[in-house]
């Protein structure tokens, strides 16, 4: 559902070794105190369901049977103590597990947050919102859950097994030594069953990453697919996606449903051969009747924690599936990182040269080649000319969005490479052609831009921008809530705020990449206003759609494959009657064509010349 591409994320290795196992458990090391507690709880518990199992036995073979009524009372009053105990333990350690998960599931989210923050914009390109938005949320999740309660299982199942063999081996050693016997063969089992299970929640973690991705672009998209009647085509792709997840998801639940029938099989062997040689120590006066129930019963807490383990590591396979992608997103490194001896200046005003600039986005498809440009502190440089021919990509070079693959590009007499990113990047004020604004007010958006400035400085800059007029007539003013990205706002309105939080930067370099495509001609007026009062204390590069707004800039470069067509002032290039002359007259005549459709009347435009 890309234009260009399908997104493919990296296939990890299907043996399991216990190294992202191990990564997760490295989440806990901050909370160990946690960790520590949350055992102790667990263990304490495992151990007292053992311990009351024996006390059971003796309140039979010492109280009962022989009718003790002071020994029945004794062994009573301690059952009753240890299940108290019990009952702090299991509290302790549901309230430590509980706060443990959502721990380590907000330092992941966190680490995943900050490196989305570090990441250049090359990893963007490349990977769906939907697959980051499924590795934050659901994969954190589920390694969250492993952490907390497959820890908790696991730890509560090992306790209980070798306290259960302690118990058993004081109570009879042979039939323990039996017991144990069934041990290895369970693992055995496990072994055969975890590498196909592994295989299919990777798939499932796998697909839900496409489908999130193909979700997010649908919501987002919904009005194309309603313009274009693409409802049935979208419906048919996600259900071929929905249907790889369905049969992953399918065979990965098959599998751990015939492992614990399998399992339960051979524990079922395994207690009917216990419960018959047990039955003949007991009629050989070697064991008691307390002894065999305690014995059936410690069989069973040794089974079914095996069960349980079966249970827990058949959710593993589906966290291990998270972590790796949760740890593939971690362990992404920026495409731009800062040298290690860049340096921090005070300013980057100066002359800005692209010095034989070579660029590509696929190796084998260059943008700009050989591209040399040189522009003069203060200076306005607009940039014109056919969609794909290089225009973004100049600005988004001089921004350090990217860098170049040849050549370099000179600030403040530096190559900006040896610059920090925060010097280049906190100088430089950018409007996009489609603004965007975060959910919250006008001021709040308006601050982004610096978030020491004050109520006075915000109103300022909204007054330079030429926003403050619309703002004020809003029912809350600059406390006006804007929506989701803005959408409480009119694009004209959203473009004005978005000038008005580049003003506030006051930028030495300031950008304007098509921000009057998309509105009016009351609120170009008004935007282009606002421009002009930026650009006189900045160097300016404005991306222009509707060429009337550059007239004034100082050079006009035509852009055509990556290269300078032509360059001059407006009124140079019209006398030149070239590339801009075309483009420009072109849209002349368009503009008028389209006036006088609309009225029927003439309309006076101005001379070319001017």
């Amino acid at each position: 559902m890309t234009d260009n591409y399908e997104f493919e994320e990296e296939d990890f290795d299907t043996q399991f070794n216990g190294q992202t196992i191990k990564r997760v458990l490295a989440q806990t090391k901050p909370h160990w105190q946690m960790v520590v507690g949350f055992l102790f709880f667990i263990s304490m518990v495992a151990f007292l369901e053992s311990a009351n199992t024996y006390v059971g036995k003796q309140i039979i073979d010492e109280g009962i049977i022989p009718g003790d009524t002071e020994a029945l009372t004794r062994f009573i009053v301690i059952y009753a103590l240890l299940i108290v105990l019990q009952s702090i333990g299991v509290y302790g350690f549901i309230v430590l597990a509980g706060k443990l998960g959502e721990t380590v599931q907000y330092d992941l989210r966190k680490q995943m947050f900050d490196k989305l923050q570090d990441l250049s914009f090359s990893y963007f390109d490349k990977t769906p919102v939907g697959w980051v938005m499924s590795r934050v949320t659901s994969d954190s999740q589920r390694i969250g859950e492993l952490v907390s309660w497959g820890l908790l299982d696991v730890t509560w199942a090992l306790t209980r097994i070798l306290s259960s063999f302690v118990f058993m081996l004081l109570i009879n050693w042979q039939l323990a030594l039996i017991v144990a016997l069934v041990i290895p063969i369970l693992l055995v089992v496990a072994a055969q069953f975890k590498k196909k299970i592994l295989v299919e929640y990777r798939q499932v973690r796998k697909m839900n990453s496409k489908i999130t991705g193909a979700y997010n672009e649908n919501i987002t998209g919904v009005r194309v697919t309603k313009a274009l009647v693409r409802e049935k085509a979208n419906l048919a792709e996600f259900s071929g996606l929905t249907g790889q997840m369905y049969d992953a998801g399918y065979r990965a639940a098959w599998l751990s449903a015939l492992f614990l029938p399998v399992v339960q099989l051979i524990s079922a062997i395994a207690i009917g051969a216990i419960a018959l040689f047990g039955g003949w120590q007991v009629e050989l006066g070697n064991m008691t009747i307390g002894g065999i129930q305690a014995f059936i019963f410690y069989v069973t807490f040794m089974l079914w924690p095996i069960q349980e383990l079966a249970r827990v590591y058949a959710e593993m396979q589906n966290a291990v599936a998270s972590a790796e992608r949760v740890f593939s997103l971690i362990d992404s490194e920026p495409e731009i990182q800062d040298r290690p001896d860049a340096i921090e200046v005070d300013s980057i005003a100066g002359d800005i040269i692209f010095d034989h600039v070579d660029f590509y986005y696929e190796e084998d498809k260059p943008v700009l080649s050989d591209f040399n440009l040189k522009v003069k502190p203060g200076e306005t440089i607009a940039l014109v000319g056919p969609t794909g021919a290089g225009k973004s990509t100049i600005v988004n070079l001089l921004t350090r969005f990217y860098e170049p693959k040849g050549g370099q590009i000179i600030m403040a007499g530096h190559d900006y490479q040896d610059l920090t990113q925060h010097t280049i990047q906190s100088r430089i004020g950018v409007v996009l052609q489609t603004p965007h604004l975060f959910s919250g007010t006008i001021r709040e958006n308006i601050r982004y831009g610096r978030l020491d400035a004050t109520d006075d400085d915000i109103v300022d800059a909204a007054k330079l921008a030429g926003a403050h007029e619309f703002i004020i007539t809003l029912k809350d003013g600059y406390d006006e809530e804007v929506g989701e990205g803005g959408n409480l706002l009119s694009v004209g309105q959203k473009q004005l705020i978005s000038l008005a939080r580049a003003v506030l930067t006051q930028p030495e370099i300031f950008i304007m990449d098509e921000a009057t495509s998309s509105v009016d001609t009351l609120t170009e007026a008004l935007i282009q206003r606002g421009m002009e009062t930026l650009m006189q204390n900045s160097t300016s590069f404005v991306i222009a759609h509707r060429l009337s707004t550059i007239k004034r800039a100082n050079r006009i470069l035509v852009i055509e494959d990556g290269r300078i067509a032509e360059a001059g002032s407006h009124a140079e290039l019209i006398r030149a009657r070239g590339h801009y002359y075309d483009l420009y007259t072109r849209q002349f005549r368009e503009e008028r064509r389209a006036a006088i459709g609309t009225d029927g009347h003439r309309p006076l435009g101005p001379a070319l010349a001017t």
